[in-house]
């Protein structure tokens, strides 16, 4: 999920009026005790367009041959994808509340972090709508902070959770039997493969990611949290880190003194054998980039012994969504056992499901457990383990701007 605060991010902030310590304010409901089976009845034959990122060909053929056709023969609900990023999906949310246009484009969006939080600054959202969901109620642990908290945050209730995401290196083990399990050993990783290791460079959410999790490795999670929103004293905690990235630079591909503008670009000169490793934010996206054969079948995941960063990515419904009725119904599909498993399945998407396996029958956790995960995953348990939280939103753009600072192009 591409979630970066931009510009024109910052802008809407601006145009709140309102500054970021405070608690966001979320926007009225107009529906909030209709019935679920009144949702059903009236989302029937209707048209429910879906904006997101749109910068995935896998994930965008799962949504347009999986779930579409799911709650077209179920709902009869027409299920329209429209690629945006989120930063023009806020700023076109903005600009229809600043018109008073009471019935928008957009049904249902995918969001999190800081773009979750901006949606909620300038009352972008309708809610709470989780508890109208059966499937929620159902099947999420509704005790878990990844459920009540968006990269430090309060849901109440505005988002419902789409999947899971944890970051991974990727490399090839015909090519490099090396496993780097912290940053040191990625270090000596580099300067075996000179020229052959880089990351996109931040605010790319992938690049920026790898960024965040030296810095886990560096100088701990635990520490980094204990600051809460000192931004001064944050930017002092991270400099290890950012020493060890200045270390790094000389022996990534262009010396560093470039990096790669996305993770599409990455994957590229991956697959290319420009580069010796990638990286992601899907756990199990390399099974998938093997069956379609652009990496090869010796790929595989790697993490850190200390952790990885993961994350939770959701789904919010404008407020002032044309058909809210047909995107409730459509969430609380993309909640239930089928439509989760089919998303896990690699040869589909590979992302990781959000369902509480306490609370799924034997027969639905059979619905995970036949699914062959493919080569060069780490199953499911060992990547949670290992997973580590997320920081606050407002804490990524001042990360980002020490990298920009101190990084690319630096001797």
């Amino acid at each position: 999920m591409k979630n970066v605060l931009s510009v024109v991010t910052l802008l809407l902030l601006i145009l709140s009026g309102i500054g970021c310590s405070q608690t966001p304010t979320p926007a009225p409901s107009s529906a909030q005790n209709q019935s679920f089976e009144s949702a059903l009845t009236k989302a029937k034959g209707t048209t429910v367009n879906f904006y997101g990122w749109g910068g995935d060909e896998r994930i965008n053929k799962w949504i347009d041959t999986q779930l579409a056709p799911n709650v077209k023969e179920n709902y009869d609900i027409t299920l329209k994808r429209v690629p945006m990023d989120i930063d023009q999906i806020l700023n076109k949310s903005l600009g229809e509340k600043q018109a008073g246009k009471s019935k928008g484009s957009m049904d249902m969006i995918w969001i999190n972090g800081e773009n979750f939080y901006t949606a909620m600054k300038n009352q972008l959202l309708y809610g709470p709508f989780t508890q109208d969901l059966p499937n929620y109620k159902k099947y999420i642990d509704q005790n878990s902070k990844e459920v009540q908290y968006d990269f430090g945050y309060e849901i109440k209730g505005y988002e419902s959770p789409y999947g899971k995401a944890q970051f991974v290196l990727i490399n090839d083990s015909a090519v490099t039997p090396e496993t780097p399990k912290n940053a040191q050993q990625l270090l000596e990783f580099a300067k075996k493969y000179k020229g052959k290791v880089t990351y996109p460079a931040p605010p790319d959410f992938t690049g920026s990611a790898f960024v965040r999790n030296i810095i886990y490795d560096i100088v701990g999670y635990d520490k980094i949290a204990s600051i809460g929103d000192d931004k001064e004293k944050l930017k002092t905690a991270i400099q290890p880190a950012m020493d060890y990235l200045k270390e790094l630079s000389p022996y990534l591909w262009q010396e560093g003194k470039t990096y790669p503008s996305s993770i599409a670009q990455l994957d590229n000169m991956f697959a290319d054998g420009e580069l010796v490793m990638t990286v992601s934010y899907n756990a199990n996206s390399v099974a998938g980039m093997i069956t379609t054969g652009r990496f090869k079948d010796t790929s595989r995941s790697l993490i850190f012994d200390k952790g990885m960063i993961g994350n939770t990515n959701y789904l919010a419904i404008p407020a002032n969504a044309s058909n809210i009725d047909g995107a409730l119904v459509v969430i609380n599909a993309i909640l239930s056992p089928e439509i989760q498993a089919s998303k896990y399945d690699p040869k589909n998407w590979g992302d990781l499901p959000v369902l509480d396996n306490n609370k799924l029958s034997s027969q639905e956790i059979e619905l995970f457990s036949k699914i062959p995960l493919g080569k060069g995953v780490i199953p499911q348990d060992q990547l949670l383990s290992k997973r580590l939280p997320e920081l606050p939103a407002d804490l990524i753009p001042v990360i980002e701007e020490v990298w920009q600072s101190q990084i690319p192009g630096k001797k």
